[in-house]
C-alpha cells in the first residue's frame, strides 16, 4: 500500500508540474499541445493549397477565361469558382504579415473546427478579388496562435493574402477594440479592404481586436495570368 501511495503521489506531482509548465508556456508563448496539432495540420493544408494552385481547369472554365480581357475580371471569375467548390475547413490561401511573423494557410470558415486548423475566412464575406470587405479570424493563444501579436500592427504595415488566382496586398489603416457582437466591422465599404479579428485581451473572449486594412493592389497568379493558362 505504501508503494502504491508513493507511485500515485509521483504521478500527481508530475502531472502538476506539466500543468504548470503548460500554463507558463501559454502565457509566454502559446498553448503548446494545440500548437503541435496546428503545425501538423498547417503542413497538410499547405500541400492541399499547392494542389489547388496547379489544379487543371475544366474546358468550360478555360473557354470562359479566354473571353475575359482584364486580369481583374479573370481573378474575380476564379474567385467565384473557388468559392463555389470550397467547403468549411478547406485551404483557400495564405496570409503573411512580416511585422508580426505571420505566415499561415487560411481555411474557409470561422467555426471552431476550422479555426483549430488556422486563420479562417468569414464565409459571409467575399474572397479577395471579388470586391468589398474580406474578413479573416484567428486564435491568439491556442492552435499556433496565428493572430497573437495582432495588437502590434501599425498604420501602413503590409498584409499579403495569396490566393490560387492572385496575390493581394493591403496596408493597415487602424485597429479597434469592439464587442463580439459588433458585426458592422465586416460590412462592405466604398473600397476593397481586409478585416482581421481575434479575441481580446489575451486569454479572454470578452472583446475582439479588429484590424482594418485597405487594398493597395493585386497581382494575378496561375490561370488568371493568361486567362486559362496553367
Amino acid at each position: 500500500m505504501r508503494g502504491l501511495l508513493r507511485a500515485v503521489s509521483t504521478v500527481l506531482i508530475a502531472a502538476g508540474v506539466l500543468l504548470i509548465l503548460d500554463a507558463g508556456a501559454t502565457v509566454a508563448w502559446q498553448e503548446p499541445v494545440s500548437a503541435v496539432y496546428a503545425k501538423i495540420t498547417q503542413d497538410r493544408l499547405a500541400r492541399e493549397l499547392d494542389h489547388i494552385s496547379v489544379a487543371d481547369l475544366s474546358a468550360v472554365q478555360r473557354n470562359a477565361l479566354q473571353t475575359l480581357r482584364t486580369e481583374q475580371r479573370r481573378m474575380a471569375f476564379l474567385a467565384r469558382a473557388l468559392r463555389r467548390d470550397v467547403q468549411e475547413g478547406d485551404a483557400i490561401g495564405r496570409i503573411r504579415i512580416k511585422r508580426i511573423g505571420v505566415d499561415f494557410v487560411v481555411v474557409e470558415g470561422t467555426d471552431p473546427a476550422s479555426l483549430r486548423k488556422g486563420p479562417g475566412h468569414y464565409t459571409q464575406t467575399p474572397l479577395p478579388g471579388l470586391g468589398g470587405t474580406a474578413a479573416i479570424a484567428g486564435h491568439r493563444t491556442t492552435y499556433a496562435a496565428p493572430f497573437r501579436r495582432l495588437d502590434e500592427l501599425r498604420r501602413d504595415d503590409r498584409i499579403t493574402v495569396q490566393m490560387p488566382y492572385g496575390t493581394f496586398t493591403y496596408a493597415v489603416q487602424r485597429a479597434k477594440i469592439v464587442s463580439p457582437k459588433a458585426l458592422w466591422v465586416i460590412q462592405r465599404q466604398a473600397y476593397d479592404r481586409l478585416v482581421l479579428t481575434a479575441c481580446h485581451p489575451l486569454y479572454s473572449a470578452a472583446q475582439r481586436i479588429v484590424v482594418f486594412a485597405r487594398l493597395l493592389g493585386s497581382t494575378p497568379r496561375g490561370a488568371a495570368v493568361l486567362g486559362g493558362g496553367a
